[in-house]
């Protein structure tokens, strides 16, 4: 079977996808997207938590990678890095990012395009210490997107750095920060078999507040 052959033999949805109103859709998006997340975990989605994140890079070329959500709520949504990793020095750059969630298990998708603020350096020390050890042991590992010169001395350095994330569960790594995503536009799409897609798009207006519309998909 070649690679065409195999890419066009892959079903889309091949599940009973739900209805989704939009006209009973609430006046924001963050209720919306927190019902659909708890949905996708109730549907058995994997890894729910996982998201698209976009930036633009210092010749404004686009760059993608998935990541955590660490949080949605009035302020945004959530992610976390090192400053120093390349993500890091993009948004430093260009304080715009778009992020992308895909729950198959429901055929939805979630977009959210907005400017991105960074937290305090005790959020972000909070944010670190919530997270299992292995994270820990990884952020304590760091240089983040840098080359490496050899797998070994990742080996090497990573269990150091587990060694001490056993330790000193406390331990401090100054370049972790906490993102959020401040959304000027929230999208909705679900799916339909029938490829009647249903797409709600929540957008700020000129005073801060949300205005909802559809879109042809």
């Amino acid at each position: 079977m070649t690679f065409k052959d195999l890419l066009r033999s892959q079903r889309v949805w091949d599940t009973e996808l739900p209805a989704f109103d939009p006209a009973a859709a609430p006046p924001e998006p963050l209720p919306l997207f927190h019902r659909w997340f708890a949905e996708a975990v109730a549907a058995g989605q994997p890894e729910p938590h996982t998201m698209s994140l976009a930036t633009v890079d210092g010749d404004g070329l686009p760059d993608v990678r998935t990541v955590m959500l660490h949080g949605a709520d009035d302020r945004g949504w959530h992610f976390a890095s090192h400053s120093t990793s390349a993500k890091g020095r993009q948004l430093a750059a260009h304080p715009h990012a778009a992020l992308g969630f895909y729950w198959a298990a429901q055929g939805r998708q979630v977009r959210v395009r907005g400017a991105v603020t960074t937290g305090t350096p005790d959020e972000s020390r909070t944010d670190l210490h919530a997270r299992s050890t292995g994270a820990l042991a990884s952020a304590l590992v760091g240089r983040q997107s840098e080359v490496l010169a050899e797998y070994e001395e990742l080996v090497r350095v990573s269990e150091s750095a587990w060694e001490r994330a056993q330790a000193e569960p406390e331990a401090g790594v100054p370049t972790w920060t906490l993102y959020v995503v401040v959304p000027a536009e929230v999208e909705f799409f679900q799916g339909d078999t029938r490829r009647r897609h249903v797409r709600l798009r929540y957008r700020r207006d000129g005073g801060g507040e949300w205005a909802r519309e559809l879109l042809w998909p």
